[in-house]
């Protein structure tokens, strides 16, 4: 049974109150699955909704801050139970909005409950320690204090996982938070805010403000009062919006790109490298910025490995991720659609070798959707646009290593360094990698994508500003340490 309602008007969260935007002005989210339905309408909204969002939660933050942390964990644990009554209806909202299939969706909203209870549980974690004085007779500790207000920007490829991650922690450890989301799942997000509400939070505590990155987005890095931001996106906007923070004195997070190397060993276990290969490249048609980009594979097992690759990948079924047996949904919007062709016309130009995929797909089933077929190239080279740029699409680059020295220096050979993996049965080679692979998440016989919401995430180089979301290391960004000396 559908929980859907089409065409809703979808309004700003500001204050505890939903309003729509002053300018009076929304815009369509739209299905990509069927580009002629409208999930909803969302607020077009300017600094004047902005500078209100954030003059609430300033307000908000002197009386949320001298709540016990157990006291904003609990609410926490309360927005939690109300995402999950609401799980299938916010999942279904998901896949519409931006295409991924309806059993993953569920699996990221069943994640983003998850994320609410564990820093539901950091309200009663140790946030100092005490230090000995050099004076016997005082006393000194450290503990942590909260930024104040936060701003939140994310992006639309994990609608509920990642706002609740950068959330979660924002809000235990006693900031008051505004959140931008993408406006292609502004919708998703929302519904996610409702959560929040239905758990009682008080007003000013959470906000949502809709509308246009350059105006939105940029206007929290620049607003004076706006003490964090934490942002996951593309690196050109990142990189924008970490010098306006830093230009004014605020802490920012960036998670941005990754060009994620996958390495196949001479003694890997070629069906669960091919697999995980498939899963980690290709699920939510690669719009991961963990997703595999680069296969690297040692020349001994080259063919057969390829082999079993496309063997599995012809037997992929694309289409709307709402229906029963999809495995991969359409691109997100049709600006990722054009930037995905894009690069496979540019792999062939520079001489890469098309294996399979590569086409805007055609048909009954497809014409009113972003759809494109799953992609693999061979003969790529290190220097080759789809072996360097991040392309955020279903699209895997074959290259070949003459030994596992040789292939970690490839994988490295990138400007990004987020994610990586290896299939090896060898000690040794694991054990290389994971000191030689310049890459913030490795993982070992396991694919590419994903990481735990206990561990810490963040990437190398290009991808990252060098701090980690998630597990116990969220703490270190959404709040300040203060030392204190006490003396009788």
């Amino acid at each position: 049974m559908s929980h859907f309602t089409a065409n809703a008007t979808y309004l700003n969260y500001i204050n505890g109150q939903w309003k729509a935007a002053a300018s009076g002005e929304t815009e369509a989210s739209i299905n990509p699955a069927r580009k002629s339905e409208v999930v909803g309408y969302i607020q077009k909204s300017d600094a004047r909704d902005l500078n209100e969002a954030v003059a609430g939660a300033k307000q908000a933050q002197k009386a949320w801050r001298k709540l016990s942390g157990q006291a904003r964990g609990d609410l926490l644990f309360k927005a939690a139970a109300a995402l999950e009554r609401r799980l299938d209806e916010i999942a279904e909202t998901m896949t519409r909005e931006m295409g991924k299939t309806f059993p993953e969706a569920k699996g990221e909203t069943a994640r983003g409950v998850a994320i609410l209870r564990y820093y539901a549980g950091e309200g009663l974690r140790s946030v100092g320690d005490v230090i000995p004085s050099t004076d016997s007779e005082a006393l000194m500790f450290t503990t942590r204090v909260p930024l104040g207000v936060v701003g939140v920007i994310t992006p639309w490829n994990f609608p509920v996982a990642i706002p609740v991650w950068k959330m979660a922690p924002a809000l235990v450890y006693g900031n008051t938070v505004v959140i931008k989301p993408a406006s292609e799942t502004a919708v998703t997000c929302a519904k996610l805010i409702e959560c929040f509400e239905e758990a009682g939070l008080p007003a000013g505590v959470v906000n949502l403000v809709t509308g246009p990155g350059s105006v939105i987005g940029q206007g929290l890095a620049e607003h004076p009062d706006v003490q964090g931001i934490t942002f996951t996106g593309s690196n050109g906007v990142g990189k924008r919006i970490g010098q306006a923070a830093l230009g004014r004195g605020a802490k920012y997070q960036l998670e941005m790109g990754g060009k994620n190397p996958v390495i196949v060993a001479a003694d890997a276990d070629l069906e669960l490298a091919a697999e995980a290969t498939i899963s980690g490249g290709l699920r939510s048609t690669g719009q991961k910025c963990t997703a595999t980009s680069r296969v690297i594979v040692h020349r001994d097992v080259y063919e057969p490995f390829k082999q079993k690759l496309l063997q599995k990948i012809g037997g992929i079924t694309v289409g709307d991720g709402m229906q029963e047996g999809i495995w991969m949904g359409p691109c997100a919007n049709e600006n990722q659609l054009r930037t995905v062709l894009s690069y496979t016309q540019k792999g062939i130009e520079e001489g890469a070798k098309l294996l399979f995929g590569g086409r805007h797909m055609q048909g009954a089933a497809f014409d009113d959707g972003f759809f494109i077929e799953p992609t693999v190239f061979e003969e790529v080279t290190p220097g080759m646009t789809i072996a360097r740029e991040e392309i955020f699409g279903p699209v895997l680059a074959l290259m070949k290593a003459d030994s596992m020295e040789e292939a970690v220096e490839l994988a490295n050979d990138a400007e990004f360094g987020l994610s990586a993996s290896v299939f090896t049965a060898s000690i040794g080679s694991m054990l290389s990698f994971i000191q030689d692979m310049d890459a913030g998440l490795v993982r070992v016989n396991a694919e590419s994508a994903g990481v735990e919401l206990q561990a810490p995430f963040g990437g190398m180089k290009q991808s990252s500003s060098h701090s980690r979301e998630q597990g116990r290391a969220a703490i270190e960004f959404f709040t300040s340490v203060k030392t204190v000396f006490v003396k009788g």
